[in-house]
Parts: C-alpha cells; sequence; structure tokens
C-alpha cells in the first residue's frame, strides 16, 4: 500500500494551477446518461473517484473517450445495464447520483444502497421520498434499491434536509419529467450551479440554481453538449490552508474565488494577507498563524469538507479555537492522529477544542478519509522531522498529481510503496 513521506518545516513559493471540481465532475458526468448523443468534458480532474465513475458508466452501456488529458468524451446511446451494484457503490457514494437520470431516461433503475461510511451515515432517503412524488416506485431488496417509473412526472418537493446529492438526483430526474418540478429547501453548492450549467447545455429549462428553490421544466430530450468543470474550490482552500500553516507565498491559479467567501474569511482571521483576482487567488503567511474558531453549515457557510484543514491549521497556532462539525456525526477521527504529532485537541460531542502548540513533531500517521487525508498532508508539512501517511489512497480520491504541486512549492514530499 502507498504511502506519502514529507519531511517539515519548507515554507511554501510558486505557482500552481488548480484541477476541475471532483465534486461537480462526478454528478456532470452522471449527467450523460440523459442524452443518446455525447457529453464532452473539458477539465476533467484524474482521479480515483473519476476513474471509479466512468467504469461505473461503462458497465452501464457508456462508451467513454479521454481524446486528451483532462477532457472526457461519453455517449449513452444505449444503456444496457441500469444498475449500480455494491461493489462499487460502496468505493464511491456519489455512484447514487446515477439512480435519478436512469429512471428519466430508462423508465428503471437498480442501484445499491451505499450503507455507511468512515464519516458517518448519509442516507438516501431524500433521494427516495423525491424521486417518490415525481411518481417512482422505489423498493428495497437484497441491499439494492429497485426503482421504476414509466414516466416522471413534475412535483413540488420540499426536503427535509439539505442534501446536495439528493438536489443533484432530482433536479436531473426532473429534466425529463412531465411538467413542472420544484425543489424546495434545495441545497445552493457552487457545484450545484454547474451541474445545472451542463444540463442547459444539453437543453434542460432551469432555474434558481444557487437559491434554496429550483424550478425544473421538463423537456422530452436532451441532447449533446460541451462544458467546462468549474475549479475545485476545495482542492484552492487546501493548498491555501497548507501555505497559511507552514508559511510562504503561493498563487493559485485557475481558481474560483468567488466559491471560497467562508474560507478566504478564516484565512484572513489566521493572520494571512490574502490578494484575488477574476481567476487567481495569492496568499502570503509570515509567523504563526492566529487560532480561528469555526462552525461547518452547508453552503455558503464554512464547508465541511474544509473543517480537517483549518482544524490542522489551528494545531500550531496562536491561542485555542472551538471547531463545530455540524454536518457529519463522526468527522473528527483525523484528531487522534493529529495527536500523534504533537497536537493538543479535546472532543467535546461535535466540538474540537484545539491549544495550539509552537511546533509538531513527524510521526507515521493514518488517513481515515479524503480530507482527513489532506488535514495530515498540512500537520506534516509543519512538522519537525518527518511524517508518513498511511492509506494514501484515500489521498487520490480526491487530490490531483498532490506530491507534484506540494514539490512545484518547495515541499519536500515523495510516494512511497
Amino acid at each position: 500500500m502507498e504511502k506519502l513521506l514529507i519531511r517539515g518545516g519548507v515554507p511554501l513559493e510558486g505557482e500552481i494551477g488548480i484541477s476541475g471540481a471532483k465534486n461537480a465532475a462526478l454528478p456532470i458526468m452522471c449527467a450523460a446518461l440523459l442524452t443518446p448523443e455525447t457529453l464532452r468534458l473539458a477539465k476533467v480532474p484524474r482521479l480515483m473517484d473519476v476513474r471509479t465513475m466512468t467504469g461505473l458508466l461503462e458497465r452501464m452501456g457508456v462508451a467513454a473517450h479521454a481524446p486528451e488529458p483532462g477532457a472526457l468524451e461519453l455517449t449513452a446511446a444505449r444503456i444496457a445495464d441500469p444498475r449500480a451494484p455494491y461493489e462499487l457503490v460502496r468505493t464511491m457514494r456519489a455512484s447514487v447520483l446515477v439512480l435519478g437520470p436512469l429512471l428519466a431516461r430508462c423508465g428503471e433503475a437498480r442501484v445499491a444502497l451505499p450503507g455507511g461510511c468512515a464519516i458517518g451515515l448519509r442516507p438516501v432517503d431524500q433521494h427516495v421520498k423525491g424521486l417518490e412524488a415525481m411518481g417512482a416506485e422505489i423498493r428495497v431488496e437484497h441491499g439494492d434499491m429497485i426503482a421504476r417509473a414509466e414516466r416522471l412526472r413534475g412535483a413540488r418537493i420540499v426536503m427535509d434536509l439539505v442534501t446536495v446529492t439528493g438536489t443533484e438526483n432530482l433536479m436531473m430526474a426532473a429534466t425529463l419529467a412531465d411538467g413542472t418540478t420544484v425543489i424546495e429547501n434545495a441545497a445552493r453548492e457552487p457545484e450545484i450551479v454547474d451541474l445545472a450549467a451542463c444540463l442547459s447545455a444539453m437543453g434542460a429549462r432551469i432555474r434558481g440554481a444557487g437559491t434554496d428553490v429550483i424550478r425544473v421544466e421538463g423537456v422530452a430530450a436532451l441532447g449533446g453538449a460541451a462544458h467546462r468543470v468549474m475549479p475545485d474550490r476545495i482542492e484552492t482552500g487546501t493548498y491555501l490552508a497548507a501555505v497559511a500553516a507552514a508559511g510562504g507565498r503561493v498563487r493559485l491559479t485557475e481558481a474560483a474565488p468567488d466559491t471560497l467567501d467562508a474560507t478566504l474569511d478564516k484565512l484572513r482571521e489566521a493572520g494571512a494577507r490574502i490578494s484575488v483576482q477574476q481567476d487567481s487567488i495569492e496568499l502570503e503567511m509570515n509567523g504563526r498563524p492566529h487560532a480561528v474558531d469555526l462552525r461547518t453549515a452547508p453552503y455558503p457557510g464554512f464547508a465541511t469538507d474544509m473543517q480537517a484543514q483549518l482544524l490542522a491549521l489551528d494545531t500550531i497556532a496562536q491561542g485555542t479555537a472551538m471547531v463545530t462539525e455540524t454536518i457529519f456525526e463522526n468527522r473528527f477521527m483525523h484528531a487522534l492522529e493529529l495527536q500523534r504529532l504533537g497536537a493538543d485537541i479535546a472532543i467535546e460531542g461535535n466540538t474540537a477544542v484545539v491549544r495550539g502548540v509552537e511546533r509538531l513533531q513527524g510521526a507515521a500517521v493514518m488517513a481515515t478519509d479524503l480530507r482527513a487525508s489532506a488535514s495530515l498532508v498540512i500537520a506534516g508539512l509543519v512538522a519537525q522531522g518527518e511524517t508518513l501517511i498511511d492509506r494514501i489512497y484515500h489521498l487520490d480520491r480526491g487530490y490531483e498529481a498532490l506530491e507534484a504541486k506540494l514539490g512545484a512549492l518547495g515541499a519536500r514530499v515523495e510516494r512511497r510503496r
């Protein structure tokens, strides 16, 4: 199993480009199921999750072609097998995003229940509730959701809780439904806006993406389109947090600063000097950061996917920080590994009390999930000595060429088998 070796203590300097967003690319890839014509995508990140989703779509009969790095062409001329088996769904929960498109296009789908994951239970009840309101019949047999609908019809759907994948699934299903679908208490994440832009390019009629009420007027058919995946705001935030912790000056290009307001506010509070242009961000940090409190919340609040990275920054900050997690119930497992590096963290329910120390010490640690892995990388960059991170397949799910990008900034990072 591959590991990442980091020799810490080096400030980061230089310029790197930001990859396309994983959390935007995966639902957009599923949108290819809605049309027999070709969906041409640019800026697709080269990640394990993207490979897994490509394999799932190919299994269903979708032709996938990558003419060049970052480009992907998907053609679902015929869907031969509308199923998402457990062996694929369990490795990537985003696989559940095929449910809505398959029902809309084929009238049937069999998708394995995702089950639990390391950072907590993420039930699909809101997906099911919304699709049933649109006329689908869904039952569970042997761990699979078996769904059928002769033709979905527009409906008013009030989400009991804000769910990004639930909003995406229902929005895609609604594009081919009879009539108008109104999704209330919809998630507002930028990735949903990006999916709506792609669907609109395919001929969908969508209003309100990015607000808590989305209206979708169903059409008879969707066509092919070309779409460029938005920049990854979590990757951007991770590198910014790394520089704020390790010190130095870095410019990130091909970014989307307007999707990062909450993260940028916290980094400025920590003492970073940040300048923003239309598609780039420059951050400079001298000295130890100041401790910053944070509380995760659905967009436009502070993203749960950035909690671990800011917690890592707080471990070496001046002062004490309160980090409260409101989205996932088990998302402090990285705290135990950070303690191995000398961090002073106490967990009290859904809040971590982080007392900053002057320095961390390198040690062997183990990644538990994708964003926890990123927090260990940040901690390793500031720790004295060597930090060896095991189970970095988590990192490969969400960070394209991480060691190459960090290396370009002067970090001493190498992958080991």
